[in-house]
């Protein structure tokens, strides 16, 4: 990693893992695979930032701890890369087992649960699919009725507030530096 950390993929070690190289990587990997309009691709910092966001409007009371591992649900794919579910699925269990270690190692790293509580687990889907709803239909082209055949138009769209937000992609050192200050913001607020 940039940081000098030398991380095993195999066996990752919470000791290994530094929020620099998680937001320097997923401000470099690509949403879409970078079939997104604008200057830059939308990445998964981005990405991160909005799904906490979302989670924030969805359960106003969320705690620090909810929307930090929002933040960071996605987190494994600075160093596996983003891969769009039903290649997860063809690529099997090996690669999921892959993946949960690492997110434990990076959930342990950052004071969270090694697995998160099913309710928490289900509020982040919910947001996940709410900005690849928005994603979609904003960013890679597809119509309003394509983005509710395939991912269901949330009905929480529709609650003030979330009817305007409006995504741009952003330069890499941007997404970084916005994922950073999210992780600041909410570590801060962890550690009163």
């Amino acid at each position: 990693m940039l940081s000098g950390r030398r991380l095993d993929l195999l066996d990752p070690s919470p000791l290994d893992i530094e929020i620099e190289d998680i937001a320097q990587g997923l401000s470099r990997v690509a949403r879409w695979n970078g079939q997104t309009s604008g200057d830059w691709a939308f990445t998964v910092a981005q990405h991160s930032v909005l799904v906490e966001s979302l989670v924030g409007r969805l359960k106003p009371d969320a705690t620090a701890t909810w929307r930090l591992a929002a933040l960071l649900h996605d987190a494994p794919e600075y160093v596996i890369g983003d891969l769009i579910t039903p290649f997860k699925a063809a690529v099997g269990t090996d690669y999921k087992a892959l993946e949960r270690r690492l997110m434990a190692a990076i959930h342990l790293r950052f004071g969270l649960p090694a697995e998160l509580s099913a309710s928490l687990q289900r509020l982040i889907k919910r947001a996940d699919k709410i900005a690849a709803y928005l994603e979609a239909t904003q960013l890679a082209g597809f119509t309003p009725a394509e983005g509710q055949r395939y991912f269901g138009r949330p009905k929480a769209l529709d609650r003030p507030g979330l009817t305007k937000i409006r995504l741009s992609a952003l330069p890499p050192a941007e997404a970084k530096a916005r994922m950073l200050e999210r992780f600041d913001k909410l570590a801060g607020d962890l550690r009163r």
